[in-house]
């Protein structure tokens, strides 16, 4: 695999502040700040053209630079790598990145976050999905076999599957909940974190961040009592 020299060396038409090399490691230091990719846990990517610049394994997320990335092709044919002596290797997150892409259409970016609030309602849901109803940041989570998004209404549902010690070992577990939540852009992997998706990178941040705080919202219901599933009534005189 060539190693990066400059921007030059993969030709495409976004511009300078737009190219992943500049975005991704932007997205990791606000993730880490957020405290969802500390040390060197979770993983970025951003297709580009017909090129997939992934975030690197084995480097703390918030001194990720552009040069750090890796470029492989959908399939996962190697296209340029950082420089031999930084020893780098790829995300032990790219299999199930890679599924990602190739399995949802129009997938723009792919987020591997350890967020607090996916873990935590992962352990609070004993089944297979966490849901949630009548919370406004519903609006802001797109379906992903369509360019709809969920109503304040629906009852966003997120599939949750089970953890293992390796990252591949996931991979047929979000195949099949992707086949089984067709309209999600999210999977929850328990007492782990989570995958999002989207079809560019800032709209999969942003789903990124109403995902969170809807989970945090959940977490805080029921540690109230309070029911995240249920249809709430209005009191008496209420202004509907």
């Amino acid at each position: 695999m060539e190693a990066y020299k400059n921007f030059s060396d993969v030709k495409d038409s976004t511009s300078s502040e737009e190219h992943p090399r500049v975005v991704l490691p932007a997205l990791c230091h606000k993730f880490y700040g957020l405290g969802w990719m500390y040390g060197t846990g979770g993983a970025l990517s951003i297709k580009c053209g017909d090129k997939l610049f992934t975030t690197p394994s084995g480097v703390n997320k918030d001194l990720v630079k552009g040069e750090d990335l890796f470029v492989t092709t959908v399939d996962g044919v190697d296209i340029v790598g950082p420089s031999p002596e930084k020893r780098l290797s790829k995300s032990t997150c790219t299999p199930l990145i890679n599924a990602i892409y190739t399995k949802q259409k129009g997938v723009g970016a792919v987020y591997h976050l350890h967020n607090t609030g996916a873990v935590m309602v992962s352990m609070l849901s004993p089944g297979v999905e966490f849901r949630i109803t009548h919370q406004k940041l519903i609006q802001g989570i797109k379906k992903s076999n369509s360019e709809k998004h969920f109503d304040y209404y629906d009852t966003l549902i997120v599939p949750i599957v089970e953890n293992k010690s390796t990252e591949d070992e996931i991979v047929d577990s979000l195949l099949n909940a992707m086949r089984d939540y067709p309209e999600t852009s999210a999977v929850i992997i328990r007492r782990h974190g989570m995958y999002v998706w989207g079809p560019t990178w800032q709209r999969a941040k942003g789903m990124a961040e109403c995902y969170e705080y809807l989970f945090n919202v959940a977490v805080k219901m029921k540690q109230l009592g309070l029911d995240p599933e249920a249809i709430p009534v209005p009191p008496e005189g209420a202004y509907t």
